[in-house]
């Protein structure tokens, strides 16, 4: 089952810090899912100025309650770099 995940950072003076702090951990971490087959695509959202403000991501679970297991050891989360987030089940286009 897939799920799409739409997070955004904090907007506090920290926040861009904050991201940049756990960037490596958080991609080292999605290296991992990527792998695995957990992580389907994902990347950046960015405002208008191209600065960092959140992230999408595609994951593959057989249910929501092993994407809410895998999310626990999000580095974003953990650390407090996403602050909103959203997620629904998703099925990705088959273009052929």
């Amino acid at each position: 089952m897939q799920f799409l995940l739409i997070a955004y950072d904090g907007t506090d003076d920290d926040a861009s810090a904050r991201r940049m702090n756990v960037r490596q951990e958080h991609l080292d971490k999605v290296a991992l899912m990527k792998r695995s087959g957990e992580f389907i695509s994902g990347g950046a959202i960015l405002d208008d100025s191209g600065s960092m403000i959140g992230s999408m991501v595609v994951y593959e679970f057989p249910d929501r309650k092993t994407m809410d297991e895998r999310l626990k050891n999000e580095p974003y989360i953990i650390k407090g770099v996403w602050q909103k987030i959203e997620i629904r089940p998703f099925r990705l286009a088959k273009i052929e």
